[in-house]
């Protein structure tokens, strides 16, 4: 499935980009996270720590209506816009 991940903050110098469309076989956003740690090793250990959402860190999805996620096993669906923001940037 394809998402878009829109990243603020640090996280944007880490990756290189403000937003990305990103190809995955993750089924849930802590798989995604994860896989996204693994692409941009710059991000490892700031979104996923010890299997949760890092603190640090908010995750929210959504064109419009934008939600927090209920957590790392919330579902992915296709075409789900992501964004990463470090909770000192007002996330």
């Amino acid at each position: 499935m394809q998402v878009e991940c829109r990243f603020y903050g640090p996280f944007r110098g880490d990756v290189g980009e403000k937003q990305i469309t990103y190809e995955t076989d993750a089924e849930t956003f802590g798989e995604l996270l994860s896989e996204l740690s693994t692409t941009y090793p710059e991000l490892d250990g700031r979104l996923i720590e010890n299997e949760e959402i890092a603190h640090s860190t908010v995750v929210t999805k959504g064109k419009k209506d934008i939600r927090h996620l209920d957590g790392p096993a919330t579902r992915l669906d296709d075409g789900d816009v992501i964004r990463l923001t470090p909770s000192v940037y007002g996330g």
